[in-house]
């Protein structure tokens, strides 16, 4: 394939991603060889159903959060976690893939009751969804209690300028997808090693389940 054939086809695979997203679908983002490595089940949360969850567990199987903008994060006063630690572990964070966490609260909405089941996480996720189109502290201290079992993560200010991770890469495509700037990743992970699932596997299950697969890079390409 050439050069201007592959900047065709990921164009393509951009664009392909941004409709699933439009409609509420899942797509499937690998962030990089160099970087985590991980490809991620990325869903926009205003879309996130109990059996979105169920499929995040069973199928990914790694950690689900809810990705917040910068902009939402700062109007809700959402710390980094690293800051807001008062511990010893929070002084030294060096990181083999990145110069810092994204990892800010753990949050329940009010309305679940352990937090953990699949209805409550998706009712948690999709309230933050809400919050995040039309961010106000009152609301939001309102409707949410922490600590709980949904994971909040804080994009870079600059997005795609400042940090190439599944948190921007994520909230680029829902920026792209006019959806609110709330996403839900969760890495997938390969059950018979316990590591990263490969890219082509990743590439294998998306086919199969008529997913849309796109790199990283593609989206910095495109959307950055």
């Amino acid at each position: 394939m050439s050069r201007s054939e592959t900047d065709t086809a990921d164009a393509e695979g951009v664009a392909d991603a941004v409709a699933a997203f439009g409609r509420g679908e899942p797509v499937l983002i690998h962030d990089a060889a160099d970087r985590e490595g991980e490809t991620d089940l990325v869903y926009p949360a205003g879309a996130v159903t109990p059996e979105a969850v169920a499929r995040m567990r069973n199928d990914a199987g790694g950690l689900v959060c809810v990705a917040l903008s910068d902009a939402v994060a700062d109007r809700l006063d959402l710390p980094f976690m690293q800051e807001a630690l008062d511990h010893p572990t929070s002084a030294d964070h060096d990181l083999a893939y990145d110069e810092r966490s994204s990892f800010s609260l753990t949050v329940n909405h009010r309305d679940t009751f352990t937090g953990i089941t699949d209805e409550d996480r998706s009712l948690t996720i999709r309230e933050l969804a809400a919050v995040a189109a039309d961010p106000d502290p009152a609301v939001f201290t309102e409707q949410f209690r922490a600590p709980g079992h949904v994971h909040l993560l804080r994009a870079a200010p600059g997005l795609l300028a400042d940090r190439l991770g599944h948190t921007e890469l994520g909230i680029a495509l829902a920026a792209a997808a006019d959806q609110p700037p709330a996403v839900v990743v969760c890495e997938m992970l390969d059950d018979e090693t316990g590591a990263a699932l490969p890219p082509a596997a990743a590439r294998a299950y998306a086919d199969r389940e008529g997913l849309v697969y796109v790199e990283g890079a593609s989206i910095v390409d495109h959307l950055g």
